[in-house]
């Protein structure tokens, strides 16, 4: 669903708001959202009289919003939009330094800074523009916040809401020439309004009621698309991105966060394959699979127009992926997109069963195969919020989360995870150092994943990486005995290790992001901390709803639990394989059963009574029946 999204957040007078900073009490002042959806101006009989309303502070912005589950709004994504105005800042940074404009940010020092281009087009561009300014002596341009900048940006915020991003732009980030905040819901887009006049931003954000596809199709023209589109709805954005793809500017930022990750993590890999052009698998790299499979959907629709994508940042958090890729029209690099070289491809690349398991492959994708993350942008949006902690709320997990993606090696996809190599042969788990120091010592490269906290991406091959577990093993032997002749444990433990692992710690082996102790994984800060439930216009509070229903259905999808003698009647009722197999020793004290199977009647036994064939009268279809007298 696109922007019919109305607010989601309940607060109530004795529980603060979860990231949200405080609250700001009623504000009896703003008139019912719901009094606006015919565009009437005024309430009917059916209204309430009085509507509660609540204003937050997020960032630099505040917002009223009516209690009730009207217009979506979702607490837990602070960290989502804190990062996004860094990111816009930085990409302000570039586009702009280009043209010999500085922006100013609140809170940096009056220091310049050094405008490091993300292509060779730019840098010239940039050196052209400082010889000029140099020769002619005038002094640079500048672009602070909350001005209009007619160079500036031109921001489409698609699925706008209650318009807190859009405000937080204005307010928060240099160098925009005009938010246009749109959403499909006549009482989001009131809503807009009356925030925007809250927060004194009417110069800089545009309120606008319109499908966002429609809007984005009608800005396909060169000279009236959008230099950064973001695009934040409620479940898969797939429905928008052939439409964003085409409206966003040269070279533009397109923003793009998808909450299904039921779908993208392969609960429903044909749901997958449906929306985004590849299916998803059940693994324990589902997270990073998920950013990849996303690329992979941008650059399909983009490949389409002529044009691809450069992915900047992506990131997995919370309950949702978010990607930030630029995006160029260019026939040769949309081309090289195929991965194979204008040559057809060869297969099959593996045989039906691994070599080490013994167990099918599983076919997913295809997939983002190239690297996920600018790192030189990524450290100028570090070094940015490093150098002013007090900008965002969430600057602490922000810088933990940019360190771990600068350490993560770029050029291996998906990763492992210490329980799964451990839980595959049924052994004791190594501690991380453990199998990074062996790695390391085995000369080869290992790094974190951001994506998941016990994850290792390496470059070892997956015959070198068990043949280390193997080792493992060795020091915290299984009970070979317990093993089944068919399990991937068995067959993966009676092929003896050719790599002789070293399991001693390194120095190295403990990453600069674990050893400063970044807060490089977000804990839940509260009971149910996730995404919220859909807006419904006129319904109850949100977590009102959510506690009813968890009352309502408590217990309710437990069944209760059994004692000892109601187990072991259930056992009796399974027949004992052993005992079929003539070896179970424990005769009767074998807790299942032991007697034969009854006897099976053929169906075309005809019954010997002959009172059973005289209870039931024929039909007057049965004498044509064959085999009935």
């Amino acid at each position: 669903m696109q922007g019919s999204l109305w607010l989601s957040l309940t607060l109530r007078p004795t529980r603060a708001l979860c990231t949200a900073r405080f609250f700001e009490g009623q504000s009896p002042g703003l008139p019912n959202p719901a009094a606006m959806e015919n565009g009437t101006g005024s309430c009917g009989e059916e209204c309430p009289r009085e509507v509660q309303e609540t204003t937050i502070t997020e960032g630099a912005a505040k917002i009223a919003f009516p209690s009730a589950n009207d217009v979506f709004y979702n607490p837990v994504q602070e960290f989502n939009r804190d990062l996004t105005c860094a990111v816009i800042t930085e990409f302000a940074r570039i586009q702009l330094g280009a043209k010999g404009i500085q922006i100013k940010v609140p809170g940096e020092k009056d220091t310049q800074k050094v405008v490091v281009d993300l292509s060779e087009q730019e840098e010239e561009k940039v050196e052209l523009k400082e010889n000029e300014n140099l020769a002619s002596g005038d002094q640079p341009r500048t672009a602070a916040v909350g001005e209009i900048c007619e160079e500036g940006l031109h921001v489409l915020e698609g699925l706008a809401a209650s318009g807190l991003r859009s405000i937080r732009f204005a307010l928060e980030v240099p160098g925009l020439r005009s938010v246009v905040a749109n959403d499909t819901s006549a009482r989001a887009v009131d809503l807009i309004r009356r925030n925007v006049q809250l927060n004194d931003v009417a110069h800089l954000v545009q309120p606008s009621q319109a499908d966002a596809r429609m809007l984005m199709y009608q800005h396909q023209r060169v000279s009236e698309r959008f230099d950064v589109i973001d695009l934040d709805p409620y479940g898969s954005p797939a429905p928008f991105l052939d439409a964003a793809v085409q409206a966003v500017s040269e070279g533009g930022l397109l923003c793009v966060t998808c909450t299904d990750m039921a779908v993208l993590a392969g609960n429903s890999g044909e749901t997958c394959y449906s929306k985004y052009g590849a299916m998803a698998l059940k693994s324990r790299a589902c997270h990073e699979m998920a950013l990849r499979i996303v690329l992979h959907s941008l650059d399909l629709r983009a490949n389409c127009y002529q044009r691809f994508v450069v992915p900047l940042l992506s990131i997995s958090a919370d309950f949702y992926v978010r990607v930030f890729v630029r995006v160029f029209t260019g026939q040769a690099k949309v081309k090289a997109s195929a991965r194979v070289k204008f040559s057809a491809a060869c297969g099959p690349p593996v045989t039906p069963e691994c070599e080490h398991c013994g167990q099918r492959h599983q076919l997913g994708g295809p997939v983002w195969a190239e690297p996920i993350h600018d790192l030189d942008f990524v450290g100028r949006v570090l070094e940015a919020v490093s150098a002013n902690p007090g900008r965002f709320h969430t600057s602490e997990r922000i810088r933990g989360v940019l360190s771990v993606i600068t350490e993560e090696l770029p050029d291996v996809p998906l990763y492992y995870t210490l329980d799964q190599l451990s839980s595959t042969i049924h052994c004791n788990t190594p501690s991380l150092l453990q199998l990074r120091s062996a790695l390391l010592h085995a000369d080869f490269r290992v790094s974190l994943s951001h994506a998941c906290k016990n994850a290792v991406k390496t470059d070892a091959p997956a015959s070198a990486l068990w043949d280390i577990m193997r080792c493992w093993e060795k020091e915290c032997p299984v009970k070979r005995e317990r093993l089944s002749e068919t399990s991937p444990a068995f067959r993966i433990l009676s092929v003896e290790p050719r790599l002789q692992a070293n399991f001693t710690i390194r120095e190295d082996a403990n990453p600069s992001s674990r050893q400063r102790g970044l807060k490089r994984f977000q804990a839940n800060p509260e009971a149910n901390w996730g995404p919220r439930p859909r807006a419904r216009p006129g319904g109850k509070a949100a977590d009102e709803a959510m506690e009813e229903r968890r009352r309502l259905l408590q217990n309710k999808r437990k069944e209760p639990p059994e004692d000892a003698a109601q187990r072991a009647a259930r056992l009796k009722t399974f027949p004992c394989k052993r005992f079929k197999e003539g070896t179970c020793q424990r005769g009767d004290h074998c807790c299942y059963s032991h007697s034969p199977p009854p006897p099976r009647v053929s169906a075309d036994a005809v019954p010997d009574c002959p009172e059973t064939s005289n209870q039931s009268p024929h039909g007057p279809g049965d004498a044509a029946r064959p085999g009935i007298d």
